[in-house]
């Protein structure tokens, strides 16, 4: 990890397309403002791992559930 010390108003570049400014220092807050292409995504890691999760619970079924789900949606036989 590279760790670098930065003052309000000075700039990291990252390449040759991206910029990070430190905006605001606050307490233990920093806000910094990303200047990148409009087609890269940029998330807060806190969101991904959320968004990674959520998509790991819902990839975890089984055709058990989803004959629970039809029968309760009123599309199972009954016999």
């Amino acid at each position: 990890m590279l760790v670098l010390s930065r003052k309000v108003g000075e700039v990291i570049a990252i390449g040759d397309k991206i910029n990070i400014t430190v905006v605001e220092v606050k307490g233990n807050q920093v806000r910094l403002g990303i200047e990148a292409p409009q087609d890269l995504r940029i998330y807060r890691q806190e969101v991904i791992v959320t968004v990674q999760q959520e998509n790991q619970q819902a990839s975890d079924w089984n055709l058990a559930d989803l004959q629970n789900a039809v029968q309760l949606l009123g599309g199972g036989e009954k016999g």
